[in-house]
């Protein structure tokens, strides 16, 4: 398949991080040329949201880089309870497409649930407030998830690197969410990821890296990057038994939509 006979947006990154100091620019051009007109990158920490935003705006070309901020569980050590005040003037000051990372991260038994559910409960409110879709991340915790959405209600947006059930995505779809899927689907072991690629409507689903983490089976042990967009791309075309160009226009309408891009 041509590159020009397809568009694909990448919705979760980290291109932000140290990882592609040395070469962000050399890896921009191969994503542009399997076809990525945009990349969405999720702000994880308030001290790294400068650069975030830099990094974004220095994408003067396709593809382009489209900036969000949030706080992430897994970084619970760096957060301070002002830094939930500063994000909403980040959020509007910026004109972030999404608020994001956020969410809850129970894989460690130590971790700290309640702290982790103030956090995310003040970041939904705060999307509602701002109507803004919402990227979340939900390791070991997307039942937690589900109940603090129906919680807070009024939302969209979308659970990234999606490992939870069929039924619970049927619940997140009816609560407005899509998944998002990336590397872990290409994997020949991840069956429970093919049953849900299979089952779940094609309107819920987005494509995504999660670069530099998560790599596909193709590059195992290696630095996760947008190109690598197009393995998942033809994983899940394969396992829905549909064209690529099918897939593609699909899962790229269903992120321009979500995250209102042009």
């Amino acid at each position: 398949m041509h590159a020009d006979r397809i568009r694909l947006i990448d919705s979760h990154t980290h291109l932000d991080f140290p990882d592609f100091e040395d070469d962000r620019t050399l890896m921009l051009q191969r994503a542009k040329a399997v076809g990525i007109t945009d990349i969405v990158v999720a702000g994880v920490t308030a001290a790294n949201w400068p650069r975030l935003r830099d990094v974004c705006a220095s994408a003067r070309d396709i593809p382009r880089m489209h900036a969000c901020y949030g706080l992430h569980p897994e970084f619970m050590d760096d957060h301070e309870d002002t830094h939930l005040d500063a994000l909403g003037e980040w959020l509007q000051r910026e004109s972030a497409v999404a608020l994001g990372e956020c969410g809850l991260d129970f894989h460690d038994p130590a971790a700290e649930s309640e702290r982790q559910l103030h956090f995310f409960r003040r970041q939904l409110a705060l999307a509602r407030e701002l109507q803004l879709p919402v990227i979340i991340h939900a390791r070991k915790a997307v039942e937690a998830v589900i109940l603090a959405l129906r919680a807070a209600g009024s939302l969209c947006g979308v659970v990234h690197s999606f490992g939870g059930s069929i039924e619970q995505a049927r619940q997140l779809w009816d609560l407005g969410f899509h998944i998002g899927l990336g590397g872990p689907v290409t994997h020949d072991g991840s069956h429970r990821l093919h049953r849900l690629v299979k089952a779940v409507p094609m309107e819920q689903i987005l494509l995504e890296t999660d670069a530099p983490d998560q790599p596909g089976a193709a590059h195992r042990g290696h630095r996760n990057e947008p190109s690598f967009l197009n393995d998942v791309l033809a994983t899940i075309s394969r396992l829905r038994d549909l064209p690529r160009e099918t897939v593609a226009k699909a899962t790229t309408a269903n992120a321009r939509r979500l995250f209102g891009l042009p």
